[in-house]
């Protein structure tokens, strides 16, 4: 069996991949794997429970919870909420574990399912391979004890978690949005209640799209993965700027008022300047992946910050920002985390940052974010080759380097084996898109030459 868990969790086609049998199972497994950690030690073992408007959320949330409370966790149902809300409402409820079954910005036949530690964390990589394991055990038909009467898991509604993280959001904002217009695209997903709330209740007038999930149109055509709704909407209503959301709410992209898109590379500068300028930037400190755009590191240099680049994922800027107790880090695709409110990329909680910083100023979005300047770049991806001798290859290392002689300063070259399909991505920025694309078709070439 491959591994299930990938960067983000349990991803398949609902139904045929992610089943209602490995729903059931990875839960009964989570809880037997939890519990011999120590986990439950002393204590009835609680569970939070929220998914996506998916329709296919609704036989995987039955079939996790029947996991669950068979396995004698009391489960804590919170409905349709954000994935960082499902987070927030783990670590202040104090329970156990969270669970979380949504397919964040993929179209609606997927779905997938997320376990989260205690406090609201993502789980180890030990702990998911641990899980998997038991998992396979139990399939294959070896026994596990099963709690029978007061020693099974007891399962109620718990309704307040979506006044409770729409306070949270609203507390930790340093000012008021009044006065403020803002478009707020929901992709018809799990924000669509939340975000308008919070942004109204903070003051601002809001424009609403995206904000009808029937479970069957999540992410179709709009949310952050789409901005052309957004686009127009900001330019149809005169709005100070846009804010779009993706299906489980852990992403946030930005608009300005003139139509042009502001990602999250940009909104991570606006942010780092706001926070270092109320001390809330530890160190003076940003983590981002390898793929933030060149700009970006050239802003934050200019601006006497620093810039840490991790490996590409989410998962891997909240380590680094955990290890060295750095409080902003995020990735260009728009998961921001901002570790002192959230656990998790909040896309909500980055759109009311953004927010704030506009209204505090008195300045533009287009203005604020004009603090970094994106560098063209090209991405090729070079299939067919063998991605395990990018490291290692000779004449592909000498062609990296004459590319990286004729771009200088002002360029950057990044060659990245995919980690699931024999191709390699070859990505070139440069100060000219011209000279991006051709040193790009010469590295692809090279690769094909090398590796292939």
């Amino acid at each position: 069996m491959g591994r299930l868990f990938g960067t983000d969790g349990v991803r398949g086609v609902a139904n045929a991949d992610l089943t209602a049998e490995l729903a059931l199972g990875l839960s009964v497994a989570a809880a037997h794997v939890l519990a011999e950690a120590g986990t439950f030690a002393g204590h009835r073992a609680t569970a939070v429970v929220g998914r996506d408007p998916r329709a296919s959320g609704e036989f995987l949330e039955a079939a996790v919870v029947a996991g669950l409370a068979s396995s004698g966790v009391d489960v804590l149902l919170v409905g349709v909420l954000p994935t960082p809300a499902v987070a927030y409402l783990t670590g202040v409820l104090g329970a156990d574990l969270g669970v979380v079954l949504s397919a964040s910005h993929n179209a609606m036949p997927d779905n997938g399912l997320k376990f989260l530690a205690r406090g609201g964390h993502k789980l180890d990589d030990e702990l998911e391979d641990r899980i998997e394991k038991v998992y396979e055990e139990h399939r294959t038909g070896a026994p596990w004890d099963r709690p029978t009467g007061s020693g099974v898991g007891r399962v109620r509604h718990y309704n307040e978690g979506f006044d409770q993280y729409v306070a949270h959001l609203i507390g930790v904002l340093p000012n008021r949005l009044d006065g403020l217009k803002i478009v707020l695209d929901e992709a018809h997903g799990a924000a669509a209640r939340v975000s308008p709330e919070a942004f109204s209740r903070a003051g601002a007038e809001i424009i609403t799209i995206g904000t009808d999930p029937n479970g069957l149109n999540i992410n179709d055509g709009c949310g952050s993965t789409h901005l052309g709704l957004l686009k127009a909407a900001v330019v149809e209503h005169g709005a100070d700027f846009g804010i779009a959301h993706d299906g489980d709410a852990d992403r946030c992209l930005a608009v300005d008022h003139t139509g042009e898109e502001v990602d999250g590379d940009q909104i991570m500068a606006v942010l780092a300047l706001a926070m270092r300028e109320r001390s809330a930037l530890r160190s003076d400190t940003v983590v981002a992946t390898v793929m933030s755009n060149l700009g970006f590191k050239l802003a934050m240099e200019r601006e006497g910050l620093t810039l840490v680049q991790t490996a590409v994922g989410d998962r891997y800027v909240l380590e680094e920002m955990k290890e060295h107790g750095y409080a902003l880090g995020g990735e260009q695709s728009g998961h921001v985390i901002i570790l002192d409110h959230a656990t998790t990329g909040d896309g909500t909680l980055t759109g009311l940052m953004l927010a704030a910083r506009v209204a505090d100023t008195g300045r533009t979005l287009k203005d604020l974010a004009s603090v970094m300047v994106r560098l063209p770049q090209v991405l090729i991806n070079v299939p067919d080759v063998d991605r395990t001798r990018v490291g290692t290859s000779a004449d592909l290392a000498a062609a990296v380097a004459e590319a990286e002689r004729e771009l200088g300063s002002t360029g950057r070259v990044l060659l990245r084996p995919s980690g699931t399909e024999p191709l390699v991505r070859v990505m070139v920025e440069a100060a000219d898109i011209d000279q991006a694309r051709s040193v790009a078709g010469r590295l692809a070439d090279a690769v094909k030459s090398a590796l292939g």
